[in-house]
């Protein structure tokens, strides 16, 4: 029998809501679903594995061999779900990782929160900027605890940046230098097919589901960020990781305006979306932000950032460099061009000393740069901690569905002002893209 989208829902909104107001113990077990099981899934679940009073039970996938692989990391108790809607309608199942292509999580996402699951979704949180907002009030009107995965800001280096910035150590920051940059084909996400590839093993129809209906193409399957279908390139890859950042750190909502501009220079083959982008976003919070990335070159890997104050700048990366300012006013050069007295005249005036650096200056100490350094668990076992801890206390961490949501429209804007040639617009009163 076909079952439809809304007598799934029906079907299991009596035992979400049955496990709607529920709190676990300490020493409580939160049985979790894998709705995707590819290669960041993986590192997912070998991080939930890492962590005690949780027990993956669950895995749905369009490819056989990322079953096998799931088996074979978690443990052969794990049950094989033919659909994700057969998952959520297990009453059992407390919470799901969402690891799916981005086409596929606000479907996901939305019919969990119907099933009374709590949700960690890997980013972006959306494909399109709307759902983010339905996201948003479902999760809110359920009481379901929604987690987006940019793992960055669990970490302490980026906690320890935020309270430096909220300290005042920076001063008044009014630019953000970001980048994201890749010199690989694996980088470019041209990944290796595997050679069991086929109709037998992959379920293509699954894979497509609310994308447009095309023959199959195992290149589209295996390397679907490449493809506009599925997902929003490099924006909705990379970029939203540095805007999760500069939010968190500078706690920022969205930026008022973006543009925007990305070519596709080298990776040609299996491919649609750029490998290149760059991109200004102007924040009513009163400062600017600058994102790059690239695919033919590694200098700035990993993501990198510059947060440029007036009393200080702070480069992040995996580490941190804290840099104190010290400008120094010296007028010199200007005042040398006036007729002699005015220079005697200006280098007396107490003012003038007060501001200004003469050479007869005693020389001094300052402060120098500061570098601080990550010890401990990665910052995806760390991110994954929150979101158990968040399902125990029913308190939502920082990265919500609504930061989520933010954050991805970003990209959508991104992606938008490139498409289009034009500066795109923040409907703060929306909380959406500028129509």
């Amino acid at each position: 029998m076909k079952v439809t989208r809304r007598k799934f829902l029906q079907a299991t909104a009596i035992a979400g809501a049955a496990r709607a107001g529920a709190a676990y113990a300490a020493n409580d077990q939160i049985q979790i679903g894998v709705i995707g099981a590819g290669a960041r899934s993986q590192e997912l679940m070998q991080a939930l594995l890492a962590l005690p009073g949780n027990k993956i039970v669950g895995v749905v996938d369009a490819y056989k061999g990322r079953i096998t692989r799931t088996k074979e990391r978690v443990g052969s108790h794990v049950r094989v779900y033919p659909s994700y809607k057969e998952l959520l309608a297990d009453s059992s199942i407390d919470a799901v990782l969402v690891a799916t292509p981005d086409h596929w999580h606000a479907p996901i996402v939305l019919d969990a929160i119907a099933a009374g699951k709590d949700v960690y979704c890997e980013k972006p949180l959306t494909y399109r900027s709307s759902e983010g907002v339905k996201i948003a009030r479902a999760a809110e009107k359920a009481g379901r605890i929604v987690q987006v995965g940019s793992q960055g800001m669990s970490g302490p280096i980026q906690r320890k940046a935020k309270a430096m910035i909220k300290e005042g150590k920076l001063g008044q920051v009014t630019m953000v230098r970001a980048a994201y940059n890749r010199n690989t084909a694996s980088g470019a996400w041209i990944y290796p097919i595997p050679p069991d590839a086929s109709p037998d093993t992959v379920d293509w129809e699954m894979f497509l589901g609310p994308a447009p209906k095309r023959p199959f193409d195992l290149e589209r399957f295996f390397r679907w960020r490449c493809y506009w279908d599925y997902s929003g390139g490099i924006a909705t890859d990379l970029f939203v990781h540095l805007c999760t950042t500069i939010h968190f750190l500078l706690d920022a909502k969205a930026p008022a305006k973006v543009v925007a501009m990305g070519e596709l220079y080298r990776w040609k083959s299996s491919r649609e979306v750029p490998d290149t982008l760059n991109a200004i976003l102007e924040y009513p919070d009163g400062f600017v932000v600058n994102l790059s990335a690239t695919f033919n070159n590694q200098v700035t890997s990993e993501g990198s950032f510059q947060f440029l104050g007036t009393e200080g700048t702070i480069n992040l990366a995996r580490e941190m460099t804290f840099t104190p300012e010290h400008p120094i006013e010296d007028n010199r050069w200007i005042v040398e061009s006036w007729p002699k007295a005015l220079e005697e005249a200006y280098y007396k005036d107490p003012r003038t000393l007060k501001a200004e650096v003469p050479s007869t200056w005693p020389a001094k100490a300052i402060d120098g740069a500061q570098q601080f350094h990550h010890q401990g668990r990665n910052t995806t076992v760390l991110h994954l901690g929150h979101f158990l801890d968040s399902i125990r206390t029913r308190k939502p961490y920082w990265e919500d569905a609504l930061a989520g949501h933010r954050a991805a429209a970003c990209a959508h804007m991104i992606n938008l002002s490139a498409k289009e040639h034009r500066v795109v617009e923040w409907d703060f009163h929306k909380d959406d893209i500028k129509a």
